[in-house]
């Protein structure tokens, strides 16, 4: 090592921070800190290091660490240093570790124990330097670990322990707000410390306190009040002054705090007016520190309830801050002015010239600035200068994301406060071409819906002149390179619905400006789908008209091109677009009316023109309907995504061996009569067979309480594969009466949005102002002339009345009863089992476990076979059929039955048709079997399959199909 330096340190030290200073390049800087860390490396690690040069070592490492560099070598040494009783070391230490490491690094484990033996320290350095790492370096789970000997140091006697213990509870406040919840009144009490900085450090949890919440500390007004004076008054020592300005820190938090304290509270409020005038008064604007404190006033007055004589102060200093030549003070006035005039907008009018020369200043932020000004004190008055120049102004930026907010601004004025409709679309017009795509797709439906509705009243006349000027300007922009999409969607829609209507344009020249827009945005589908509906509209008036109807070749080639198009869209546009050109003139104004945009279509959800026809169809036989929630089979699409997002609750594909079926609980038997077979039970029939085999036995009750089905009881067998099903313990959660189908015809590219706003032209007398300069002087008499208060007008104040929403109707023809099912049942079905779930079963069965083919065995002594229940006494009953229950799956790992398949001994007949169209019929004795394998023949198949190891499942209905053939 080299000689000793100044400050203690050896040469190579100080030389190495000459050299880091005198570099020229980073990559110079890089490669002088790569040989520092190469040194350190090998020197860190010798042994018997003195403590003087391990301390320089981790200071060097500091300024590795500090230039971007990796220094994770040499943590653990630093946290070794805040073991070491010097208390040099310890502070090095200590410094090194807050630096180095972040609360969630591994080594904080190490530091905890050092920091708690620390803040027990006699020597209160020490316990300043933990207190320093424990605002660094504790994280809410070691928390607990430090809290209770941080809570004691409040009451040190060193005011610098005391001001940095409430410091660390700001800090665990900050990062876990309930751990110190019941520690909240340490921070009033603390308020009330003699010393200004433990003081001034409570200041900063009281502030997020306040801002949590409000009214809990209304108490601490009249103590904020007293403190704010005392150190406007210079009760404070020198030490705290600041540029010849007491406190000012203090007195900023203070007025932050008020400001909170005040906001919509009279009495409050009341309490402060005086130490803030005072405040405003004695402020200095020579330095700015002072101006600092004259705008956080302004903000404070800004907040509280307004009293005019401290307004007319707070408009002073305003009025100093726009009168000063240095810019960033004029940017306070901007900003400043801008919250006062939410108070009152007369303070604006004062100060008019200075915001025009804002508004022509070079400087861009200060430009900026002013322009968020304006935005705020828009009014009917002056909406078209301000958004005049919003719209010049955008024209003259490149920054794409100021561009867009300018714009939104834009859209959001005009909307607002726009004079006339024509003034609106012009000003829409402007807005799309010169920010192109960056304008929101909602700003296109609210112009279309503008143009439809109109002026809001019953003169057509002037809708239809607001329509054809539309019109012509759209034809006269759409020549214009790069426009947006949205802006050309709104030029087809507006020429297919009102290009023809006032007769001025031909349909041919009409049709052909929308097939060159169509043919120059050929990449765009959206333009394309919005065009060849366009030609829709202008084709079907023309027929509806009794005009004939000649296709320009361009408009045929553009259709020809649409209906071999990749997107379903086009084609089913293009045609639609053929078949209504080939009907009659009524049945095309019929299907095409004109100017029905804004026609409310009523949608008859529940389809209730069909009841006839589902009762005639009942009547004689057909199967009710069955919702497609209610269905077993595939996952509809609505399921399929929810699986998708929320996983399969669990549930997946498992690659276990085939488990022994496990004995099931038993459980409450069922009030079935006794049957004298042991192998098949009678079991209540659930729900959702009725709906399965209506047409075979009819008598069924709904609610499957009244009628019992022998059935093979399967539920002992464990279910091993797949997803989780629905189960006849417990039905599907999904509600049917919650499905509703979604059927109706909609106008296509109909504008629906928010309704837009009556155009009054109000215009109000001018004041005059002094002569300065003329084209100043108009162009602030266009600002803040007219009307003081700026009142927008209530959104859709002067759009028609909008016809009874169909929803209303549709949500009474609801609540009617439906059309009678004639013999079906009127209890509400539960939903059938999921056959895609193939979770563990639900069903709990009151025998032990029975081995399925031990059951199905007793088929083959079809003597003691029992009759199934025949409450009707009716012999030409179809038996159900039980393989037509797979008759309409497919025999694959998605479509698997579950334990209900229903088996009758009774009348037992196998389907011959694999699609569920069986041809059985009624047998009348039990013994005898005209149809269907061998069954005998499938067991003993099955007996050598198990044989060979395989342990089948009651969900595989291949097992069933070896079985019965």
């Amino acid at each position: 090592m080299g000689s000793q330096g100044g400050f203690g340190q050896s040469k190579e030290f100080l030389d190495l921070i000459k050299s880091i200073g005198e570099a020229r390049s980073k990559a110079e800087e890089d490669r002088i800190v790569i040989n520092e860390i190469e040194t350190l490396k090998k020197r860190i690690i010798e042994p018997d290091i003195p403590k003087r040069k391990m301390k320089e070592y981790i200071i060097r490492l500091v300024y590795v660490e500090m230039l971007g560099h990796d220094a994770s070598f040499g943590y653990i040494h630093a946290v070794k240093m805040t073991h070491d009783d010097n208390l040099h070391l310890k502070r090095t230490g200590y410094l090194a570790v807050t630096l180095f490491l972040n609360e969630d690094h591994d080594l904080i484990i190490l530091i905890v124990n050092t920091i708690q033996k620390d803040l027990k320290s006699d020597n209160y350095l020490v316990v300043c330097a933990a207190l320093n790492a424990v605002c660094k370096l504790i994280n809410e789970e070691t928390i607990p670990a430090v809290l209770p000997q941080v809570v004691e140091l409040l009451g040190h006697s060193k005011e610098a322990v005391r001001k940095k213990a409430v410091m660390a509870l700001h800090r665990f406040f900050q990062k876990s707000p309930s751990s110190v919840s019941h520690l909240v009144s340490n921070f009033r009490k603390r308020l009330c410390d003699n010393d200004p900085g433990v003081m001034g450090a409570t200041l900063c949890p009281l502030y997020d306190l306040i801002a949590a919440d409000v009214n809990s500390y209304k108490d601490l007004v009249v103590s904020f009040v007293s403190i704010l004076k005392q150190v406007a008054e210079r009760r404070l020592p020198k030490s705290y002054d600041y540029h010849q300005m007491p406190a000012p820190f203090i007195q900023i938090k203070l007025l932050k705090i008020l400001a909170l304290l005040g906001s919509s509270d009279k009495k409050a409020s009341e309490q402060m007016y005086t130490i803030v005038g005072d405040i405003m008064r004695k402020s200095d604007s020579t330095s700015n520190i002072g101006n600092a404190i004259l705008y956080e006033c302004i903000c404070c007055v800004s907040s509280i309830h307004p009293n005019p004589k401290v307004l007319e102060s707070a408009a002073e200093a305003v009025a100093k801050f726009l009168k000063n030549d240095s810019h960033n003070l004029k940017y306070l006035g901007i900003d400043a002015l801008g919250r006062l005039i939410k108070i009152s907008a007369e303070i604006a009018e004062q100060h008019q010239l200075a915001v025009i020369d804002c508004l022509e200043d070079p400087d861009d932020t200060l430009k900026r600035k002013t322009f968020e000004l304006l935005y705020k004190m828009t009014k009917p008055s002056n909406v078209e200068v301000i958004v005049d120049r919003m719209i010049d102004y955008m024209m003259s930026i490149n920054d794409n994301h100021y561009k867009t907010e300018i714009a939104s601004r834009c859209v959001e004025l005009a909307e607002q406060f726009a004079p006339s409709n024509q003034w609106f679309i012009q000003t829409m017009n402007k807005v799309f071409e010169h920010a192109g795509d960056l304008v929101n797709l909602k700003v296109a439906h609210n112009l279309m819906r503008l143009i439809a509705e109109g002026f809001g009243e019953d003169d057509d006349t002037a809708d239809t002149q607001l329509r054809s000027s539309a019109v012509e300007s759209y034809l006269r922009i759409m020549g214009e390179p790069k426009l947006p999409s949205a802006f050309l969607q709104v030029i087809c829609w507006v020429l297919g619905e009102y290009g023809t209507a006032d007769g001025k344009y031909s349909a041919s020249y009409i049709t052909g400006k929308i097939c060159d827009i169509a043919e120059a945005h050929s990449t765009d589908d959206m333009v394309k789908a919005y065009a060849v509906s366009a030609l829709m509209k202008v084709y079907s008036f023309e027929i509806a008209a009794g005009r004939k109807v000649d296709m320009l070749p361009e408009c045929e080639s553009f259709i020809e091109e649409l209906l071999a198009s990749h997107s379903t869209d086009l084609q089913q546009r293009a045609y639609e677009l053929q078949a209504v050109v080939g009907l009659d003139a009524r049945a095309v104004e019929n299907i095409m009316p004109m100017d029905a945009s804004c026609e409310d279509i009523e949608v008859d959800r529940e389809l209730s023109f069909l009841n006839g026809y589902v009762q005639e169809s009942l009547n004689k036989g057909a199967q009710p309907y069955i919702p497609e929630n209610a269905r077993s089979g595939a996952l509809t699409i609505s399921n399929f995504r929810h699986e998708e997002q929320h996983g399969s609750s669990g549930h997946s594909l498992r690659f276990e061996a085939y488990e022994l079926p496990k004995p099931s609980v038993p459980s409450r038997p069922s009030p079935v009569p006794p049957v004298f077979s042991t192998e098949l039970v009678p079991v209540p029939e659930p729900t959702y067979h009725t709906e399965f085999h209506e047409a075979v036995a009819p008598k069924l009750s709904a609610s499957g309480t009244g009628s019992s089905e022998i059935k093979l009881r399967l539920d002992g067998v464990q279910r091993k594969w797949g997803k989780q099903t629905y189960s006849s313990s417990s039905p599907s959660t999904s509600d049917s009466d919650t499905y509703k189908t979604q059927n109706g015809a909609t106008q296509r590219d109909v504008p629906s949005s928010l309704s837009s706003k009556t155009r009054d032209l109000s215009y109000e007398s001018r004041r005059q102002q002094e002569e300065i300069n003329p084209e100043k002087q108009k162009l602030a008499a266009s600002l803040f002339g007219g009307a003081s208060k700026s009142e927008k007008r209530p959104a859709g104040a002067g759009h028609k009345a909008s016809r009874p929403n169909s929803h209303n109707a549709d949500k009474s023809h609801s609540e009617k009863t439906g059309p009678s099912d004639g013999g079906a049942a009127k209890a509400s079905p539960q939903p059938p089992p999921d056959l895609l779930d193939l979770g563990e079963p639900t069903s709990i069965s009151s025998a032990t476990s029975v081995d399925p083919f031990k059951q199905l065995e007793g088929l083959l002594d079809l003597n003691e076979g029992t009759r199934a229940p025949d409450s009707s006494g009716d012999s030409a009953t179809k038996a159900p059929d039980f393989m037509s229950l797979y008759g309409d799956t497919s025999f694959s790992g998605q479509n698997m039955m579950g334990t209900e398949n229903l088996l009758s001994t009774a009348e037992f007949s196998h389907a011959s048709d694999r699609n569920g169209h069986g041809t059985g019929s009624t047998v009348a004795n039990s013994t005898q079997l005209s149809k269907g394998p061998n069954l005998k023949d499938a067991l003993e198949k099955d007996a050598l399959v198990r044989q060979m190891g395989v342990t089948p499942t009651s969900q595989n209905p291949n097992l069933f199909k070896d079985l019965l053939g």
